[in-house]
């Protein structure tokens, strides 16, 4: 993706000395660079993508632990952020998982901590969206598939294999169900990765192409009322996509524990 982003860059640029008019590059933004230095970017080099996701574990840390390091019974801000937290992703577990998915609630809380704080991240200014390279998210998406086929096999054995067999329908009509629930079961990681970096995406190449329109006399007014609408937009979809991909994980974590159809 790097490589073909520089690729439009350097036509783009070509395109603008020969006068061929306006020329931007959303997809810019989600090049991975080196921080310190020029130059190609290489197994051990420390690029942007990774100084914003240490940022995001930064910004957790100051919030859920320094934050509540005081604990009270009266809580401050902070404290209250970590309730308030805790509490929601208590009720999800155990409404969509059951109470027996709770131990994994640390887990759980992980990721959905680390994905809104780096897709809001990428909101600010010259930031960097960690969460719109599938790199990240087919890693997010990976550790969770293995999680739960791992739990699945560790608790049930091999009646985890249960899962693909439907039972309650005909006979003749369960090994093709057990093909399809084969088939969904692995392409798990692929949506539940696709949907998150996609979403944060293509999200921010619009704003870009909005942005370009802003410098532009007799366009700007309504660039600039598209831009604030659609970073309105993106804050609540920073939001929805980490609740998307934490109830998905929970989902994934029932059939785990109660692999039986």
């Amino acid at each position: 993706m790097a490589g073909e982003a520089q690729h439009g860059k350097d036509a783009g640029h070509a395109a603008a000395e020969h006068g061929e008019g306006l020329v931007f590059h959303p997809f810019d933004q989600f090049i991975v660079k080196p921080m310190f230095h020029d130059g190609p970017v290489g197994l051990f080099t420390f690029t942007n993508a990774a100084f914003w996701m240490l940022l995001a574990v930064a910004v957790i840390f100051c919030v859920m632990v320094l934050g509540s390091s005081k604990r009270a019974v009266i809580p401050g801000r902070a404290q209250s952020i970590g309730e308030l937290l805790y509490g929601f992703l208590h009720k999800m577990i155990s409404d969509v998982a059951g109470k027996e998915a709770l131990p994994f609630l640390p887990y759980i809380m992980t990721l959905f901590l680390f994905i809104v704080t780096a897709n809001l991240l990428g909101l600010l200014p010259l930031s960097y969206t960690s969460t719109s390279h599938f790199a990240v998210t087919v890693t997010l998406a990976l550790a969770v598939f293995i999680t739960i086929t791992v739990v699945g096999f560790v608790k049930h054995g091999t009646k985890f294999l249960g899962l693909f067999w439907v039972s309650s329908a005909p006979l003749p009509l369960r090994p093709v169900l057990a093909a399809v629930e084969v088939i969904s079961y692995f392409i798990r990681p692929v949506s539940h990765s696709i949907r998150l970096g996609g979403n944060i995406l293509a999200g921010h190449a619009v704003i870009k192409v909005f942005a370009a329109f802003a410098s532009i006399t007799l366009i700007s007014p309504v660039a600039i009322l598209g831009i604030t609408a659609l970073y309105g937009l993106e804050v609540l979809v920073a939001v929805v996509q980490a609740y998307v991909f934490t109830i998905l994980t929970c989902v994934y974590l029932k059939d785990a524990m109660h692999p039986s159809h």
